[in-house]
């Protein structure tokens, strides 16, 4: 359990970053890219055993770190495109009710126990997650289209289902930081080609600030996916409820820290959206 709690801590810092970088003006891709480069090199640290790249190249989860390297940095571009063509509360409600994804692949594929009682927790998540989520003075308009956040939804959702699998299936105990550096290694070189292309094509701004941010995002980006990936070995925990309890305990506790450290707004709905996340929490968690 206490591998989940520093991942939901970590992935809630993860959401604090985010938001120094608007108040220093920090370029959100280089950072984001600078953030891929640094979570490669922490995995290689962490890795104890001696690197061998040949055996990396011919691990049976190779070619799912290459996509999952891929999705990183795709679900974040789209993220931040839905945001802004949809507004800032779809982009948070399609990205953390994708929780539905992994909490299905772990109940069909792995036979995980299903109960009233859980699954009452898990539709009590996915609206406490809406609610949470949902912003004063904000709604989730169709007529805006729902390309963008399906999209959005469906890649959150895959990126989870795919860590459950990968590490379940064929990453060893000691596997998980040369695997996690492959996930983030790929995801450094696909950002760090876009970032060339974009320097050729028009002239780019490059500050120390913007590599300083991605740093610090980078080391808590990399232990978040750590954590997670412990917490997914741990047996005495189903996936189901562990993607449950994680996506909706973020949510409700980056909502809180918002309040309290920069001062955001919560709406009634919100409060009774935290109320719903703690219930929800409870009960999938004693199901």
């Amino acid at each position: 359990m206490i591998y989940l709690l520093l991942s939901i801590l970590a992935s809630t810092a993860i959401f604090v970053v985010f938001k120094l970088f608007n108040r220093f003006r920090i370029n959100t891709f280089q950072a984001i890219v600078a953030n891929y480069v640094t979570a490669c090199i922490c995995g290689l640290i962490s890795y104890k055993s001696p690197i061998n790249t040949s055996e990396i190249f011919n691990s049976k989860w190779f070619l799912g770190a290459i996509l999952l390297g891929f999705l990183f940095i795709s679900v974040f571009n789209l993220m931040a495109l839905t945001a802004q063509r949809n507004g800032l509360s779809v982009a948070s409600v399609a990205s953390k009710m994708s929780v539905v994804i992994p909490v299905i692949f772990g109940l069909y594929v792995y036979n995980e126990s299903v109960g009233f009682q859980k699954v009452f927790g898990i539709i009590l998540a996915l609206i406490a997650v809406y609610l949470t989520a949902i912003k004063a003075k904000s709604s989730i308009s169709l007529r805006q289209g729902i390309f963008l956040p399906f999209i959005l939804f469906l890649g959150s959702g895959v990126i989870d289902a795919s860590i459950k699998y990968l590490e379940t299936t064929y990453v060893p105990k000691n596997g998980i930081p040369i695997f996690s550096a492959t996930i983030f290694g790929c995801a450094a070189i696909i950002g760090l080609l876009i970032l060339v292309y974009n320097t050729i094509k028009q002239s780019i701004k490059f500050e120390i600030k913007n590599v300083i941010g991605g740093i610090i995002l980078g080391i808590i980006n990399y232990y978040s996916i750590v954590f997670l990936l412990k917490a997914l070995q741990f047996k005495g925990l189903e996936s189901s409820t562990l993607f449950t309890v994680n996506n909706v305990a973020i949510v409700m506790v980056s909502t809180l820290v918002g309040l309290f450290l920069f001062r955001e707004s919560i709406s009634k709905k919100n409060w009774i959206g935290i109320s719903l996340a703690i219930v929800s929490i409870l009960l999938v968690t004693l199901a």
